[in-house]
């Protein structure tokens, strides 16, 4: 497999000189960028395949490092659109009660779907739902991410305290330790590729404080850790949260995971809101990780994450869109622009520029799963990319900065293509590995089907 992309406008490496390249091609041979420069025809590079990129800007594939796929089914859903996150969760875990293998299957080729239309194609996906009966969960968001031909990194997320034990989900959705800790060791060695250039990788990542028994926490982090894997959860996500692990915990959020060894470059957190200068201070030393996850913060308004201090005490941030149910969208260029505005209207702290949110969903990511090879359009990394046409009305008088232009100007409309591994997967508007038509129409039946079992 070879592909040559042919006189690019501006190439936006997010190298580590933020490099911006103007007028120069991209050679990617067997899933790897072999050379970047220009004329490359004329130098030896002949591809099997190529595409005339003049008038067009290319940059990194985006890398979405927490998400909810199965959330994509009850998107839209008008009982919660005014609800914070305890009571949003609870009115939805009645829907959740419903989910099967089938669901799995397609909730995650819509929500990996809409992310590569939007330039993404390392996608990260959180799922920690297991209705009592469901089984190979997982593997099925594995096979999605294959069908549609992008890179997934799967988290066997996971509930053991129900409501019965003092926890927030209702105990048909929880499990026994035994039985996740048993599934998490199958999915290891079934489907985690630690090599460069893989295509699935596994996550540990047991879902919150609020849901999870200690025990399972620990044990977690032991076998993470036995098998080289890493740890994600949500934390300091909001003020109930923090609430229930000082009533219940009698520990703040970071310091009852810092009690079960949930800290290290091994370990990132989705949302970290609510962390206070001392904490911010721990996750630089320790080099723990944040997903920031502008959107789905805003709409269950649960705050605003102090990206800008992570950003300045070299505190590992990525960025994410979360469940489609707390954004309803799954648009990583719509979360650059909104992670962008929603830094410069805390006037109290030196907002980033939009090049450097840029860097946060492209190396921040890599960097937050680990990915020494994807992340930066450089010779010898993965050969992913997305490209924007600015030949467009609503690019004109643009073209200064394209490395900001994400954040700044906000790019709503779809990309012109998108490329994983030096394979075209989205283009001219379609996904092309799979019939979207069908998939919607399933889709829409199977989320009726959620409400009618709530």
């Amino acid at each position: 497999m070879s592909l040559l992309i042919k006189n690019a406008s501006a190439i936006v490496t997010m190298n580590d000189t933020n490099d911006v390249l103007k007028n120069t091609d991209i050679f990617i041979e067997n899933g790897f960028i072999k050379a970047i420069g220009e004329n490359l025809e004329d130098k030896g590079f002949s591809a099997k395949e190529t595409v005339n990129a003049k008038g067009k800007f290319v940059y990194p594939g985006l890398v979405n490092t927490h998400h909810h796929f199965y959330q994509t089914m009850t998107r839209n859903y008008p009982r919660v659109q005014n609800m914070e996150l305890f009571d949003w969760l609870k009115a939805l875990y009645q829907l959740w009660r419903g989910l099967d293998e089938d669901m799995i299957y397609n909730s995650s080729i819509v929500a990996m779907g809409e992310l590569a239309k939007y330039g993404c194609t390392t996608m990260h996906d959180h799922h920690y739902v297991f209705p009592n009966g469901t089984s190979g969960l997982i593997d099925k968001q594995i096979e999605a991410a294959r069908d549609l031909g992008v890179r997934i990194h799967a988290s066997r997320g996971s509930m053991s305290r129900g409501e019965s034990d003092g926890g927030l989900p209702p105990d048909s959705l929880v499990q026994t330790s035994s039985e996740i800790l048993k599934d998490s060791e199958r999915l290891i060695n079934a489907y985690h590729d630690p090599s460069e250039g893989s295509m699935s990788q596994i996550v540990l990542a047991p879902c919150s404080p609020f849901s999870v028994t200690t025990d399972l926490l620990r044990d977690s982090a032991a076998l993470a850790r036995q098998y080289g894997v890493k740890l994600h959860t949500h934390l300091a996500e909001t003020l109930d949260e923090e609430e229930f692990t000082l009533s219940t915990l009698k520990m703040r959020p970071l310091e009852y995971m810092a009690s079960v060894d949930w800290l290290g470059e091994d370990v990132w957190y989705a949302h970290g809101i609510h962390f206070n200068d001392e904490e911010l201070r721990v996750l630089a030393k320790t080099k723990t990780g944040v997903a920031h996850c502008p959107i789905s913060n805003m709409k269950l308004s649960s705050g605003i994450a102090r990206i800008s201090e992570m950003i300045e005490m070299n505190i590992p941030v990525g960025l994410a869109v979360d469940g489609s149910a707390s954004n309803d969208c799954s648009n990583m260029l719509a979360e650059i622009r909104t992670a962008y505005l929603l830094q410069r209207l805390d006037k109290s702290r030196n907002a980033p520029s939009g090049d450097k949110i840029l860097r946060l969903a492209t190396r921040g990511g890599a960097d937050i799963l680990g990915r020494k090879d994807i992340g930066s359009l450089e010779v010898g990394k993965a050969g992913d990319c997305f490209m924007i046409d600015t030949n467009k009305l609503e690019f004109s008088g643009t073209l200064d900065c394209p490395a900001s232009l994400p954040a700044t100007c906000g790019i709503n409309s779809q990309v012109d293509m998108t490329i994983v591994g030096g394979k075209i997967i989205f283009a001219q508007g379609k996904l092309l590995r799979i019939d979207e038509e069908k998939i919607v129409s399933k889709a829409n039946t199977m989320s009726n089907r959620l409400r009618e079992f709530a």
